[in-house]
C-alpha cells in the first residue's frame, strides 16, 4: 500500500510507541488521527509537531473500554478525512499484580482495552476500508501471549487473545482488509521499572540490547506498505528473548 494520503488511525498515539508510529506514518504521507484517551497535551503537542512539518494530523478522544465511543470516534476520523485506510490498535494498559490480588476490575480493564476494544474499533472501521477497496489492521502485541510474564495473568490472557483475534480478523475481513500482529519483546522499559530490572531485560535478549520505537515503526511500515500479501500473521519483535 502506497501510504501517500492515506488516513490512518493509530490508538494511544500520545506517548511512547503511538507516538513513534504517528511520526512514521506522517513522514510517508499518510494523515495521521491521533488517538487519545487521558494524554491530551502529548497528543496535541504531536498534532502540533506533525502539522508544522507539512503533515496532516488531529487529535481524537474516545474511552476504548465503550464501544459507542470507538464508533463515534471512527465516524469522527472518516467524517474529518473522508477515508480510513489503515488502524494501528497500539493503545494498552500495563500494570502488575499478584494472581492473589486481582479483581474483577483488573480482568475486565486488562480485557476490554487490549482485547475488546481491537476487534470492535477493527469491525468499526471495515465497511470504510471495504468501500476504498483496500486496507490495512495492525495489532501491537506481546511476546508475553507466548511465554507468560508471571504477576501479568490478565494482562498475557489479553495479549494472547489478540494474537488469536488478529487470526479471526484475517479470516473475517479477507481479501480486501489484511490484519497483521507485532509482538513486542523490551523495546520499552514499563516507566516503573528501575536499572536494575532494565539490565535483566536486556540480559533476557539474544541481541543484548533494548528494543526501540523505531524497531516497531519500521515493523509496521513493513506490513503496511512493504508487502500486501501478508494476513493473520504475528511478528516476534523480541530481540531474541524468547529463545534466550
Amino acid at each position: 500500500m502506497d501510504l501517500k494520503g492515506k488516513v490512518a488511525l493509530i490508538t494511544g498515539a500520545g506517548r511512547r510507541v503511538g507516538c513513534e508510529l504517528a511520526l512514521a506514518f506522517a513522514a510517508r504521507g499518510a494523515i495521521v488521527a491521533v488517538h487519545y484517551r487521558s494524554s491530551a497535551s502529548e497528543a496535541a503537542k504531536l498534532v502540533e509537531q506533525i502539522n508544522s512539518a507539512g503533515g496532516k494530523a488531529r487529535c481524537f478522544r474516545a474511552e476504548l473500554e465503550r464501544v459507542a465511543e470507538i464508533e463515534r470516534m471512527v465516524a469522527d476520523v472518516v467524517m474529518a478525512f473522508g477515508r480510513l485506510d489503515i488502524l494501528v490498535n497500539s493503545a494498552s494498559i500495563f500494570f502488575r499484580r499478584p494472581i492473589e490480588e486481582v479483581t474483577e476490575r483488573d480482568w475486565d480493564m486488562n480485557i476490554a482495552t487490549n482485547l475488546k476494544a481491537p476487534f470492535f474499533l477493527a469491525k468499526a472501521v471495515a465497511p470504510t476500508m471495504r468501500r476504498g477497496g483496500a486496507g490495512k489492521v495492525i495489532n501491537i502485541g506481546d511476546w508475553a501471549a507466548i511465554k507468560p510474564y508471571n504477576n501479568y495473568l490478565p494482562y498475557t490472557v489479553s495479549k494472547s487473545g489478540l494474537i488469536g483475534l488478529t487470526r479471526a480478523l484475517a479470516k473475517a475481513l479477507a481479501p480486501e482488509i489484511q490484519v497483521n500482529c507485532v509482538a513486542l519483546g523490551p523495546v520499552l522499559a514499563p516507566e516503573e521499572y528501575g536499572a536494575e530490572e532494565i539490565a535483566k531485560m536486556v540480559a533476557g535478549t539474544l541481541v543484548k540490547k533494548m528494543g526501540a520505537p523505531k524497531d516497531v515503526a519500521a515493523a509496521v511500515m513493513f506490513l503496511c506498505e512493504g508487502t500486501d500479501f501478508a494476513t493473520g500473521s504475528t511478528l516476534l519483535l523480541d530481540g531474541g528473548r524468547l529463545l534466550a
